[in-house]
């Protein structure tokens, strides 16, 4: 009886693993071993053809995984595929250099099983074009010789500072004085930004973010070599960085993304360590439903790397349905870890009753196919900021390099003239960021515009500028997406967030959109934002910052001093609202010794704010 109670419990148990199993990986699934097409031990050989032998039999719908023997592979120009793409944030020189190309592939899952991807100069390690249901897991990505340099400071003096650089890494020259970087090609760049940070901690100097880390005129520094691999920087340096620290030396413009994902559907990025890149970590422009899981931009601690893989650890750019950021971690990136946003452009004519020729306002915001016929628009007057009216895209026709005409749906109305801005409502996503690490990095660890539904839960923030940035810009960045229903809750705000100032990073978070001329009988921009059950450890003053929100809450919040830092910002209000209306501060925690205790009302009125914190809580009204 036991034997065959037994019996049928393993048969029950196989039954369930088997359906698992097909759940998972249909049972018609082709398997693609890259080792049958020669990529086995290549050392550091150029393997990138042996994938390019492979991909005639990733062209069909049937579903397929694409398998690497676990291994450490080269890849390098030389036989890669070239295409022109506009890259959002990114440098335009054209065409793209595409090492793992994919376009109009379709249900393929592409499985590392663990190798190390090592490329070389200026390219791109994965591009999904035109695709749907792909899974990029379990590989790492990595540089030979990264597009950030890193030094160690050795010896600071009043006229003088010694660094210590890895020339078999990050190859470098000194002409006429100044610190040349190689990048490949008979090219090399010139230092010209700097972070500083700390040797144990690996976060970033306090006040090193966007404040010169050398302070003002750092770079008439005159260098010389004292030794292979030490060059003495000659000048009276205004800010001395600490013996020890490392400095992070920036010399490069983006020019590729590591993972381009461009007018795809349903891409997953799992397991994947991204330790470089040649621009953003990862860039998703006109795609729909993305996940990342488990995905780290971080340094290559292996290598003592301070500095993280890419530019932007993510960047969504005009995106739509669901994006998933979960179980992830950031770290030591340039600039931020996850930014979501869309963007916008200008009227540059008004031909007809129906049509208006636009532009993209600068060549780093210029993306591939900003419209499509059926996309909604809604038209923003040039003056003030404000919605006037909505229409629906008929035909986009090109008109030159930066410029193409929109055809629409109905005539616009008269109140439509050259300078007003137009976003593309279709293009929004939804937003779900949530247990992951925000680890130290230049500027706000969380950007986000998009007026989808947006829930950030169970993370943790330490970056250098704000925890969270809701920005929306229509003046020179033109990032478009107001918010319209945020949840900020349960995260933890560590004493390392606002340690450095950075533009629109008013507070640990910071609500900013840029508005020209801004009254107080307009419409908000952002609206039904909360922040709720989180932990805030503020060093300093500024806690919240809001502008131009209706219906804000901040209820339920646990708030603890850090003594970490001293306080450095100019800003002395836990809470200052301006142009806002409906907040409810209600049911918090906050300890007695946190700084300031007041709250800062501009153009907002008293009946606007309901708060249960009077007896503690001065409020100043400007």
């Amino acid at each position: 009886m036991k034997t065959g109670l037994f019996l049928l419990l393993v048969s029950s148990l196989l039954t369930f693993a088997l359906q698992v199993s097909g759940s998972s990986t249909p049972s018609d699934t082709t398997y693609i071993f890259l080792k049958d097409y020669g990529l086995n031990k290549t050392r550091k050989k150029n393997a990138i053809k042996h994938f390019y032998k492979a991909l005639d039999d990733l062209k069909t719908d049937q579903p397929k995984v694409l398998v690497f023997s676990t291994g450490t592979y080269h890849f390098y120009p030389d036989g890669c595929k070239t295409k022109v793409y506009y890259e959002a944030n990114t440098a335009n020189e054209n065409p793209k250099t595409c090492a793992f190309h994919f376009e109009n592939i379709k249900n393929l899952v592409i499985d590392g099983r663990g190798s190390h991807l090592i490329f070389h100069q200026e390219m791109q390690p994965f591009t999904f074009d035109n695709c749907q249901n792909i899974t990029l897991k379990n590989v790492t990505i990595d540089w030979e010789q990264p597009f950030i340099a890193q030094a160690e400071v050795l010896r600071v003096t009043d006229h003088y500072m010694d660094i210590g650089l890895d020339p078999k890494e990050t190859p470098y020259r000194l002409i006429e004085g100044k610190i040349f970087f190689d990048v490949g090609n008979s090219q090399s760049n010139e230092w010209t930004k700097t972070l500083e940070f700390d040797r144990k901690g690996r976060y970033i100097v306090t006040q090193t973010g966007d404040s010169p880390c050398l302070g003002e005129n750092w770079n008439a520094y005159h260098g010389e070599p004292t030794m292979p691999g030490i060059v003495r920087l000659h000048f009276s340096f205004k800010r001395k960085p600490q013996i020890g620290n490392y400095l992070v030396m920036q010399h490069a413009e983006p020019t590729h993304a590591g993972v381009f994902i461009l007018e795809s559907e349903n891409v997953t990025v799992q397991n994947t360590r991204l330790f470089h890149a040649a621009g953003s970590g990862i860039l998703a422009q006109y795609s729909k439903d993305l996940t990342f899981d488990r995905y780290q931009a971080i340094p290559n601690r292996a290598k003592n790397r301070y500095f993280g893989g890419g530019n932007d650890g993510l960047q969504i750019v005009n995106c739509q349905g669901n994006i998933l950021v979960n179980n992830s971690t950031f770290h030591g990136l340039v600039n931020e870890p996850v930014n979501v946003h869309g963007i916008s452009i200008q009227v540059k004519e008004v031909i007809s009753d129906n049509q208006l020729e636009c532009s993209f306002l600068n060549n780093t915001s210029k993306v591939q196919n900003w419209g499509h016929p059926g996309d909604q628009l809604s038209f923003i007057n040039g003056e003030q900021d404000s919605p006037n009216e909505q229409n629906t895209i008929k035909t986009v026709t090109p008109a030159g390099e930066e410029h193409f005409i929109l055809l629409f749906e109905k005539s616009v109305s008269n109140a439509i003239s050259v300078g007003d801005v137009i976003e593309n409502l279709s293009w929004t996503p939804n937003l779900t960021v949530k247990n992951s690490h925000f680890k130290s990095s230049r500027a706000s660890g969380l950007l986000i515009a998009t007026s989808g539904k947006v829930v950030i839960e169970n993370n943790t923030f330490e970056s250098s500028g704000s925890g969270i940035l809701i920005t929306g810009n229509t003046d020179n960045l033109y990032k478009s997406g107001a918010a319209t229903d945020v949840i900020i809750t349960e995260n933890i705000f560590t004493s390392k967030c606002i340690t450095s100032s950075y533009q629109y990073n008013e507070a640990i978070i910071s609500i900013f959109p840029v508005i020209r001329a801004i009254t107080e009988d307009m419409p908000a921009y952002h609206r039904n934002i909360r922040i709720e059950q989180n932990q805030f450890y503020p060093f300093d003053y500024p806690l919240v910052y809001a502008l131009s929100v209706d219906g804000l809450s901040f209820n339920d919040n646990t708030v603890t001093r850090s003594y970490d830092f001293t306080p450095l910002h100019d800003r002395l209000y836990t809470f200052s609202f301006e142009y806002c209306k409906r907040l409810n501060i209600m049911n918090n925690n906050i300890s007695e010794d946190v700084l300031g205790k007041n709250i800062y009302l501009k153009k907002t009125t008293n009946d606007q704010l309901k708060t249960d914190m009077e007896s503690i809580f001065t409020i100043e009204k400007f």
